[in-house]
């Protein structure tokens, strides 16, 4: 499903520490699908599901923006498609092999050897989080 994203309204920034003397100056809006979407043709958007990637703050039911333009690099979080089925975990590579790793320490980390029904999918480039209920 195609839905455009709506435009919204920007106040330009906000200090995260002390507030800045600068700040009633005008800055250039956001926009949002242009941050969300430099490569719009390879962009998709999927909710997670479950809590195995909690502490990379992707937590259950969080929307994660994917690009399938770009190349996994170690230590990437992906979608990987594992067997027929599509996760989301750190892609690591190390010298004791190829792993898909979780965040969360209650579940193992995966394994991949030549044999394994695997590939990447795309590259995890943001994650949107309600906040508020």
């Amino acid at each position: 499903m195609n839905t455009p994203l709506p435009d919204f309204q920007s106040i330009g920034s906000v200090s995260a520490g002390f507030p800045s003397p600068a700040a009633d100056y005008a800055e250039e809006d956001i926009d949002l699908k242009k941050y969300l979407q430099p490569n719009p043709t390879s962009i998709y958007l999927a909710r997670v599901k479950g809590d195995s990637m909690v502490n990379a703050h992707i937590p259950n039911d969080s929307i994660v923006v994917i690009d399938k333009s770009i190349k996994a690099k170690n230590n990437s979080i992906v979608v990987a498609t594992l067997n027929g089925e599509r996760l989301i975990k750190t892609y690591v590579q190390t010298h004791a092999g190829t792993f898909l790793e979780p965040s969360n320490p209650s579940y193992v980390p995966i394994r991949i050897d030549e044999d394994t029904d695997f590939s990447i999918w795309g590259v995890v480039t943001h994650v949107i989080v309600k906040l508020q209920q």
